[in-house]
Parts: structure tokens; C-alpha cells; sequence
């Protein structure tokens, strides 16, 4: 079961996976969830980007880091996938904690809670202290979707149903590159145009943080609903890591404890948009 996540060969070294040239920005703590690694909607050279361009003192992998429902239903690994997790255990060999909170997608391995592979803890949950002092409960979130709990295979339904738009948003997508345009998630898109949708997502958020109360937290980190956010739940922080195959997010802590959320595309794009003038300029010193 363990290979879902290591799989073999997964003894290679730092030049197996290339490295950029800038250095990365450094912070302390990072949070990520919902990578559904396995999977073909998993944005994997979108995520080992972001990884390069950011290294943390402390990474929480908030579940569903390994699909182990879609690869149950067939294999599907490519380098890629294979990269993604080489670069996290590279993190380890640097001096990286990680802190790996498994979810509904891979909950084969809340079976090894308080044991550690590679370096990588498991742990059910967490309690993070940020340098502000603020205490945070960090879970994957699936423990409070009555649907997961207890209608699993309603869950594995509406889980086909979201593989297929998923598959729709790839397809979409590499449309969108081939002309020109940027990343875009049809399935996001779609989610926070249903009703449905979004009052589950309003009761997922008041649930989470009055756990955290109920743990003595000022606030919680959470994944699951492939939702990034940091809003004000009463006195509370509620704060969603979002996801990897739709709207490419996670949570960065700064060394002065202040969390945010980081929308990768953007900043890719900014990047972009920066770079333009520089490259026109040097065409015409050229010219």
C-alpha cells in the first residue's frame, strides 16, 4: 500500500529532478493540499514549479496528496508525479519538516498515523503555532463532510462525476496554451456558480472552525472542498489551502507569522507581465 505513495524507484538524487536557477523564496511554513497526485487532473508541472520557487522550514501536506481511489481504478503515474514527490523528500533531506495529514483520497494511510516514512511524519492532526503565537488546528477536513463519513459511495459517485470535468478542464486547457492563454479552471468556475455548491461550502468553513474553538485554536487550516480562502469566522481564522487540479493554490506563513493565500497562476502570470517590457527592450537595444 505504501508503494501509493514512494513508488519504486524512489531512490534518486539531486540531479534527477532539474533545479532553477534563482534561488527560492524562503518562509516558514507552507501548506498544500488536494494534489491528487495519480490522477490526471493533478497540475504536476504547475506544483513542482511552485516547489522550486519556495522552500519552508516547515511543510503540512493537508490530504489527498496520493488519489488512491483513482489508482485503485488504474495506474497512472507519470514522471512527473514521480518528480513532485521526489522534490518534497529532497525538501526532507535538506532540513525540512513535513508533516503529512492524510485525507479521504489517500486515507490508507491514516493506518500508519505516528510513524514516520523518509522523514515525512504522519500525524491525523495538527496544532501549529505560528511566530505571531496564534495556534492553528491543521486537518484535512474530510471528518466533518457527513457525505464522506457516511455515505462513502455517494462520495465515490459524485468523485466520477468530477473526474470527468476535470477531464473537460485538461482538455480545455491545453487548448488555451496552445493559443496563447493562460490557465483556467472550468471545473472552479463551475463550483462557485452552484448553489448547492456554495452553501455546502459555507457550512464546511463554520463547521471546521468551530472544531478549532473546540480545540482551544485561534483558527484552522483545512483542504478538502478544493476551495481556497481566509475569511473571519466570528473570532475565528478560516483558512483553505485550495487545491492542485483546479485552481492551483496554497498557504504560505512568513517569518512574522502572517499566513496567505498564494494563487500560483497569478504570480506566474504577474511574472510574465513583468518580464514582457524587459524582453521589447532588449529586442530594440538589438535592433
Amino acid at each position: 500500500m505504501i508503494a501509493l505513495w514512494i513508488p519504486a524507484p524512489f531512490d534518486r538524487r539531486e540531479g534527477d529532478v532539474a533545479e532553477d536557477e534563482e534561488m527560492p523564496v524562503r518562509v516558514r511554513t507552507l501548506f498544500l493540499s488536494d494534489l491528487h497526485l495519480g490522477t490526471r487532473g493533478c497540475q504536476a508541472g504547475l506544483l513542482l514549479s511552485f516547489l522550486r520557487d519556495y522552500d519552508a522550514d516547515t511543510v503540512y501536506l493537508v490530504g489527498d496528496i496520493v488519489d488512491g481511489w483513482q489508482l485503485r481504478s488504474g495506474w497512472y503515474w507519470p514522471q512527473e508525479h514521480n518528480d513532485v514527490v521526489q522534490k518534497l523528500l529532497r525538501k526532507v533531506r535538506k532540513g525540512a519538516r513535513i508533516v503529512y495529514l492524510p485525507g479521504n483520497h489517500d486515507e490508507f494511510l491514516r493506518d500508519y498515523v505516528g510513524t514516520n516514512f523518509g522523514g515525512i511524519e504522519i500525524a491525523e492532526t495538527a496544532i501549529h503555532e505560528a511566530a505571531d503565537g496564534q495556534r492553528y488546528l491543521v486537518i484535512h477536513g474530510d471528518q466533518f463532510d457527513m457525505v464522506v463519513r457516511h455515505s462513502p459511495w455517494l462520495a465515490h459517485l459524485g468523485d466520477g462525476a468530477y473526474t470527468l470535468a476535470l477531464t473537460l478542464n485538461t482538455v480545455i486547457n491545453r487548448i488555451r496554451r496552445r493559443v496563447g492563454l493562460s490557465y483556467w479552471s472550468l471545473s472552479a468556475w463551475a463550483k462557485l456558480r452552484v448553489k448547492n455548491a456554495v452553501s455546502f461550502i459555507g457550512r464546511f468553513e463554520t463547521i471546521l472552525a468551530e472544531e478549532a474553538r473546540r480545540q482551544g485554536a485561534n483558527g484552522v487550516i483545512c483542504g478538502h472542498i478544493h476551495h481556497a480562502a481566509d475569511r473571519a469566522i466570528g473570532d475565528l481564522r478560516y483558512l483553505n489551502t485550495g487545491d492542485w487540479v483546479e485552481s492551483c493554490t496554497g498557504l504560505i506563513e512568513h517569518y512574522d507569522g502572517r499566513i496567505e493565500v498564494l494563487h500560483y497562476p497569478s504570480i506566474l502570470r504577474a511574472r510574465e507581465a513583468e518580464a514582457a517590457p524587459r524582453a521589447v527592450t532588449g529586442r530594440r537595444a538589438v535592433a
